[in-house]
């Protein structure tokens, strides 16, 4: 909106512009330093968000390398899975084993008497309660059976009360009726599930499967499990037997480069993202003029500068140059790292190759740990980045306090200046009309009127 304010009434000059021209004078050079500071620090933390996120990235990508699985540089596998299933973990040789399976093992099953009318069917007609005891290995379980419970409650309450203990409950109902039949996901030898006590569930009760341990030969050397999982049989190698028809299996352990290099290039690839977010917002852009020479909003940052410094040192510090000798090397302008296939190809050749490698990467003193440990204080709420975060954010508030008692100044300033050229104004109208009295005086009395 226009102002209303009539200027310069008195002495003809333009007061009002003098007055804004000043004030903007006076203003200009505190303001061009409060915006640039602003802008400045809003891009910085801006930039300072994005390494943020980017490191955060990182520690992400490497933290699902920590499983020596990932660089173990081996696999395993069967010539049939349907037969049998393998896995492995770092302390797996390589080996080729035949693996037969006469019998898996099996968990205990009882059943209970069959009840006529259904899962609906009373197991306890009097208005007493009575007791079912579930024994197994040695362990007894009592569970109440109240007057009038039905086969269905009672496969509740076994559930609720013995489902962590690995044996649970369910009706089966068929032409003759229902019954209630408990199994346990325990298996081998001596878990036989027994029922005993002064409840009619435990009268009549029918063994429907008698548990037994898994027997099975590896290189036609008999052995046993108690469980069809056996983790122990082969070192590093856990077997999970599925059939038990007596037909052989090959059991492999290999070589698996394929894995190890993809593992490898994953580390290389988060790396390399990392240190890239990093040079965008540290980077100096030379033009071939000094003057015009662009640098990045978090150039010559000191904690940029350390956690380039704490990355480049745990590279260096690999056991033996083993980064350089599977093929890894870092660009002395960007920091960021390649993968040489011809190295790498010539790295895993060798017997102990892939060995090797994995001890490169994996342990409490591997890469994959170390660069963990190295970029932890830069994390979290109160990391490193987060602190320089917050001393941004107190710049910016402090920046907006010295806007406002800018603003302040300048304003007092305006109204100061106006009221001292209003007075200016005043008192030249003043002087204006002084001199038109006098000067007509004067001129009629050089010019006397004729008689």
């Amino acid at each position: 909106m226009a102002s209303s304010t009539i200027s310069g009434v008195g002495s003809g000059v333009d007061t009002q512009s003098i007055v804004k021209a000043l004030v903007a004078a006076e203003k200009a050079p505190k303001q061009a330093q409060i915006t640039a500071q602003q802008t400045n620090t809003t891009i910085q933390l801006s930039s300072l968000g994005t390494v943020k996120s980017a490191l955060e990235a990182y520690r992400t990508a490497i933290d699902k390398l920590k499983d020596p699985s990932s660089f173990s540089g081996m696999a395993g596998s069967s010539s049939d899975d349907k037969k049998s299933k393998v896995t492995i973990d770092a302390t797996a040789s390589t080996g080729k084993y035949d693996l037969v399976v006469e019998q898996l093992a099996t968990a205990s099953k009882v059943s209970s008497p069959v009840y006529t009318d259904g899962a609906s069917s009373i197991v306890n007609t009097t208005d007493e309660a009575t007791t079912l005891t579930i024994s197994q290995s040695g362990v007894d379980y009592n569970v109440n059976v109240p007057g009038g419970a039905t086969l269905k409650e009672m496969r509740e309450a076994i559930n609720t009360q013995l489902g962590s203990k690995g044996i649970s409950a369910n009706v089966l109902t068929d032409a003759s009726g229902s019954r209630l039949v408990l199994t346990s996901s325990t298996m081998g030898e001596g878990t036989d599930i027994t029922l005993s006590g002064d409840s009619d569930l435990s009268k009549g009760a029918t063994t429907l499967i008698h548990p037994q341990n898994a027997k099975f030969t590896i290189d036609s050397l008999a052995m046993e499990s108690k469980s069809n999982k056996v983790d122990s049989a082969i070192s590093g190698v856990t077997l999970e037997l599925l059939v038990g028809d007596k037909a052989a299996t090959t059991i492999t352990v290999g070589a698996n480069t394929d894995t190890l290099k993809t593992s490898v290039q994953s580390f290389v690839s988060a790396y390399n993202t990392l240190m890239t977010a990093i040079n965008t917002q540290t980077k100096v852009t030379a033009t071939g003029d000094a003057a015009t020479t662009k640098s990045g909003a978090l150039t010559g940052d000191a904690s940029m500068r350390q956690l380039v410094s704490s990355l480049r040192n745990e590279l260096l510090n690999s056991s033996g140059g083993g980064l350089s000798q599977m093929g890894i090397s870092t660009d002395s302008k960007t920091g960021l790292l390649t993968l040489d296939d011809k190295a790498w190809t010539k790295a895993v050749a060798t017997q102990s190759g892939a060995t090797n490698i994995a001890k490169v990467f994996t342990g409490d003193a591997g890469l994959i740990s170390r660069m963990t440990k190295s970029t932890a204080s830069y994390v979290g709420t109160t990391g490193t980045l987060a602190q320089r975060s917050t001393d941004l954010n107190n710049k910016l508030t402090d920046l907006t306090t010295q806007q406002a008692e800018l603003d302040r100044r300048i304003d007092s300033l305006q109204t100061s200046l106006s009221a001292k050229y209003n007075a200016m104004d005043t008192l030249v109208a003043q002087l204006n009309a002084s001199s038109s009295s006098i000067m007509t005086t004067l001129n009629a009395l050089n010019n006397p009127k004729s008689n």
